[in-house]
Order: structure tokens, then C-alpha cells, then sequence
């Protein structure tokens, strides 16, 4: 006598709806079998980098068939898996939820996997390149360290002087929550920060991430540290550096009004309170 697990028709559960949902996609999406949509030839002009053979950067060209829908992504992928196994990029959810892929697409800040191909002129090269103010290691993959170290600077987690009441959670009314809604949204894909021109020039400015993430805490009304980040961020290499040229809200993937939060921020030091 067979038996029937709970993985077993979780594993059946899971496998129709993985199919229920191709068999959606198919319906909507180019396939590169349907004879009605035909690819085009794009050219992507990549600047590459190897520090074991290389001493300077240098521009190689690939041809890559796409269709309107794929993504600069796409277009990596098969460059790497077709005419280059050495190309190296960062990514992950391919979704821009973990930030990973940014790079320097036709010379703006943006991540792979959210830029279309049909969103850029084909009629011109594609040009994609590491971005810029943090050390190239290779290809289009930079040394995030400093960028990190800044952004733990910054103190970004809560801090409470008191416990919570037994058993509940530390509520917060929704004005309180809205007042820095906007800084929850940041995905550390450094698209801002290395999108700005002060960083470019000075490596010990903190960066309007590093930024956002305080302001995130400081304005949050559950936190007691506030005053903490604001002093920090009143370093010479804090805001103050910030000379206020949009790029950084400009680059942001997520729609977050950097260069309003860092105004936010200094707005603060000013008054000497959140």
C-alpha cells in the first residue's frame, strides 16, 4: 500500500504552479521560436579589465541577437555563456531586489537587470562599464568594502534605551512611520553613491547611501541614537561635502529622494535635533 507525504504534495503543488505560471509567461513573452518575432543584432561595447594580464582598462565590442523585452542582463549572460567565459559582473535576484548588478550603462548609474533593451538607442553601441569611484577588480565588478564600511559608519540598526513592553511589539503611529518611508526602500546597490561627483574626488566622504541609511534611523521616532548619527554626519566628510547635483536621486533604481533625505538630514544638525 502506497502512501502519500506532505512534501510529496507540497513538491506536486509547487510543480503545477511553477507550470501554471510558464504557461502564462509563454503566453505574453517573445519566444525565440515564434517565427512572428525576430531578434535583432545589438552591440555592446564592454570595458574590460583583467589585473593579472592588464595594466590599463580597455573597450572590447560583442554583438549580441536580443529582443525588445530581454535586459542588458540577458545580454551579459550570453556574452559570458556564448563568445566570452572570462567576462566576469556581479548579480543575483536578476529581479533588482538585491542590487548586486550596478553598473554604468550608456554612462548612467543603473542595475542590468532593470534596463530593457528596448529603453536604450540600438541604433548606437551600448556601452557598460564598472562604476566608478571604488577600486576596479575586474571587468565590471568593484571593491565594495569602502562602501560598506561607510554605510556601517553610520550605526544603520535601532537603538532603544528601553525595553519594549512585555510582549508587544514597539508601536509607532503611521504619520510617525511616513516621516522616513522613503530611506526604507534602499537595496545598497551603491548606484548613488558612486553616482556622485564628490565621492568620485574624495575617498573618505561617507556617500548619500551611507547617508540615506542614517537618516532612516534618525527620523525613526522607536530610536534613541539619533543625536549619535547626526554628530557623525557632521564630520567634515559628512553632508556638508554634499553639493547638491541631483545625481544621486537621478541613479537610484528604487525612486528614493537622496538629495531630499541628505537636505533632511542637514536640516537636522542645524536645529540640533531630529
Amino acid at each position: 500500500m502506497s502512501s502519500v507525504t506532505t512534501d510529496d504534495v507540497m513538491s506536486k503543488a509547487h510543480a503545477e504552479s511553477y507550470d501554471a505560471a510558464a504557461a502564462d509567461r509563454s503566453k505574453h513573452a517573445p519566444s525565440a521560436h515564434d517565427a512572428s518575432v525576430k531578434p535583432f543584432r545589438v552591440t555592446f561595447i564592454i570595458r574590460r579589465f583583467d589585473p593579472e594580464v592588464d595594466e590599463e582598462p580597455h573597450w572590447v565590442d560583442y554583438d549580441v541577437d536580443m529582443y525588445a523585452t530581454d535586459r542588458v542582463l540577458d545580454a551579459l549572460f550570453k556574452i559570458k555563456a556564448d563568445q566570452d567565459g572570462s567576462l566576469t559582473f556581479r548579480r543575483s535576484c536578476a529581479h533588482g531586489i538585491c542590487g548586486s548588478d550596478a553598473m554604468r550603462i550608456n554612462g548612467r548609474n543603473r542595475l542590468a537587470c532593470k534596463t530593457l533593451i528596448k529603453d536604450l538607442d540600438i541604433d548606437k553601441p551600448v556601452y557598460v562599464e564598472a562604476i566608478k569611484g571604488l577600486p576596479l577588480e575586474k571587468d565590471l565588478m568593484v571593491d565594495l568594502d569602502p562602501f560598506f564600511q561607510a554605510y556601517r559608519d553610520v550605526q544603520p540598526f535601532l537603538q532603544a534605551n528601553s525595553e519594549p513592553p512585555e510582549g508587544r511589539e514597539r508601536l509607532q503611529s503611521i504619520k510617525d512611520r511616513a516621516i522616513y518611508d522613503d530611506t526604507t526602500k534602499c537595496i545598497l546597490c551603491a548606484c548613488c553613491t558612486t553616482s556622485c561627483p564628490v565621492f568620485w574626488t574624495d575617498g573618505q566622504y561617507f556617500g548619500p547611501a551611507a547617508i540615506v541609511n542614517a537618516h532612516r534611523f534618525i527620523f525613526d521616532s522607536r530610536d534613541d541614537a539619533s543625536q549619535v548619527r547626526l554628530d557623525i554626519l557632521n564630520d567634515k566628510e559628512g553632508v556638508w561635502r554634499c553639493r547638491t547635483t541631483f545625481n544621486c536621486t537621478d541613479a537610484c533604481p528604487r525612486g528614493i529622494q537622496v538629495t531630499k533625505a541628505i537636505a533632511e538630514v542637514k536640516q537636522a544638525i542645524v536645529r540640533g535635533h531630529r
